[in-house]
């Protein structure tokens, strides 16, 4: 009986030490469980903040064609103050451009221009022509452009037909738009698309 007594005297401390020691590596993986969760949550959140900056980026893009669509040849061949230049500015940096003063302001569904649209980005966007030389036509002296001549026909499917009158086309410019989307959580998105 003796030798019982010792023996449960020596594994008192140890169970208590055990016990411890598995209550320690049972905290550390809950936190490390937990950070684990909180940073995919955080992954995900930046995701559908960067899809919502390049969607609003490239309402942008839209808006900028639509004012290229319904712009003259002479506001073509001139700087407009905002959202419009006549040159391909072979400088430009849209991280360093003044968007401020520069960028013309997109409006969403009837808000005032510039205001954040549903998601919360504000949208600006510049065209910049494809010519070297600003504020002046594309076919002046010593200009370079970058253009594209589509050609017409008569034959099926527009392409030429033998015996028909000589192929006649339109020529077109190239325009380069710029947009940036700037909204919650300091998200910006650079949407850049040519067009003519």
């Amino acid at each position: 009986m003796n030798s019982l007594m010792t023996s449960r005297r020596k594994q008192n401390g140890v169970v208590l030490f055990i016990a411890l020691i598995v209550l320690i590596a049972m905290s550390l993986a809950g936190v490390a469980l937990w950070r684990s969760i909180g940073t995919g949550v955080l992954i995900a959140g930046n995701v559908a903040m960067q899809r919502g900056a390049v969607t609003s980026s490239d309402g942008g893009i839209e808006a900028a064609r639509n004012w290229l669509m319904a712009a003259s040849p002479t506001t073509l061949a001139t700087d407009q103050p905002q959202g419009y230049r006549s040159n391909w500015d072979e400088r430009f940096d849209a991280t360093t451009f003044d968007w401020a003063n520069l960028g013309a302001p997109v409006t969403n569904f009837g808000q005032a221009a510039g205001a954040p649209d549903a998601a919360g980005f504000a949208t600006q966007y510049v065209i910049h022509r494809m010519c070297k030389l600003a504020n002046t036509g594309y076919n002046a002296p010593n200009q370079q452009c970058l253009l594209v001549s589509i050609a017409g026909g008569s034959g099926s499917r527009g392409g030429g037909a033998y015996g028909a009158t000589p192929l006649s086309g339109q020529t077109f410019i190239y325009y380069r738009v710029t947009a940036r989307a700037l909204g919650p959580r300091n998200t910006v998105s650079y949407t850049q698309s040519i067009m003519y």
